[in-house]
């Protein structure tokens, strides 16, 4: 399978066949058998239209547990909800038969919002796929739509590789995205599990993450995760944030002269003082420097602002 050309990047629309799975009713022998019978003659008096289109009980489908999407945002499927209300489901759902129920391939989401709203039935197209198959179209309709988060998405490429010995050219055609850009899903994976965590929660950006990756060591990559959230920083300041963790600077050692100490020690208590707050004289070379002054409010600004107005 892995060598042969499909037609799933050409988007969902190919997929749609035009005949349908037929069910073939059985003879009653049993109660069980006679349930079979009873299932199968539901789905022979569902009407198909032309494009194999037909209406089927939405009770008697469920979700694909292995499909790349884990996470739903329910204010979002609240919004398509009140959109089937008014004008029904626009694209049927793409499903598979497994006998004693039917697996959506394609539109778990409609299939949700269509609950949501309270709907019996709902539009599907019904088609056999092997497993491989319903793994890419998941993904595909997922990426399409924008619906995966990074995380989902490279674990959707990495069980393509590692289940059915895709190459990363061949999920590239398929997904109709570059190599470089899957490559560059899958390297996130390499992140630790709670910076991966903070992706799916949209603490970060996959940029933020992206930038991250330069870090080997797990621990470090969270504290700057952490740091990259706390303080907002945006990607290219993440990058700098990355770039001094991995070049961290040298300071020259200040050489101590206890009598100078003491004096700049004596003129920070005298600052102190005056101000209420912590004072740091930072000395430089050649007699220069600066001077920090803490305050711990906005009145404490105020205060120290007037102070030094009041001065001039």
């Amino acid at each position: 399978m892995a060598g042969k050309k499909s037609g799933l990047g050409r988007g969902l629309d190919a997929l749609f066949p035009e005949k349908t799975v037929q069910s073939k009713p059985k003879i009653v022998k049993t109660v069980k058998e006679e349930k079979k019978v009873e299932v199968d003659t539901k789905k022979s008096s569902q009407q198909e239209t032309s494009n194999g289109e037909r209406m089927m009980k939405i009770s008697m489908i469920e979700p694909n547990r292995e499909q790349p999407r884990k996470k739903f945002d329910e204010d979002a499927l609240q919004e398509l909800s009140e959109s089937i209300k008014q004008y029904g489901i626009l694209q049927p759902l793409l499903v598979s038969d497994k006998k004693d129920y039917y697996e959506i391939v394609a539109g778990e989401r409609r299939w949700r919002a269509a609950k949501m709203a309270g709907l019996k039935e709902v539009p599907v197209v019904v088609k056999e796929f092997s497993t491989q198959e319903i793994v890419e179209i998941s993904l595909i309709e997922n990426i399409q739509r924008e619906d995966l988060n990074p995380v989902e998405e490279a674990m959707a490429y990495k069980r393509l590789i590692d289940e059915f010995h895709l190459k990363q050219d061949e999920i590239a055609e398929r997904v109709s995205k570059s190599r470089t850009a899957v490559t560059n899903s899958m390297r996130l994976l390499k992140l630790d599990s709670r910076v991966q965590q903070m992706m799916v929660d949209e603490m970060i950006s996959a940029g933020h993450a992206r930038a991250i990756l330069a870090i080997s060591d797990l621990e470090q990559q969270y504290n700057a995760a952490m740091k990259v959230f706390d303080e907002k920083l945006s990607v290219r300041e993440t990058e700098k944030l990355v770039k001094s963790i991995l070049t961290p600077t040298k300071k020259k050692p200040v050489v101590s002269n206890p009598t100078e100490d003491a004096i700049y020690e004596s003129l920070e208590e005298k600052m102190k003082g005056i101000t209420g707050t912590r004072v740091f004289i930072h000395r430089k070379k050649n007699n220069k420097g600066k001077i920090e002054i803490e305050y711990y409010s906005r009145d404490d600004l105020d205060r120290i602002i007037d102070l030094f107005e009041s001065i001039g």
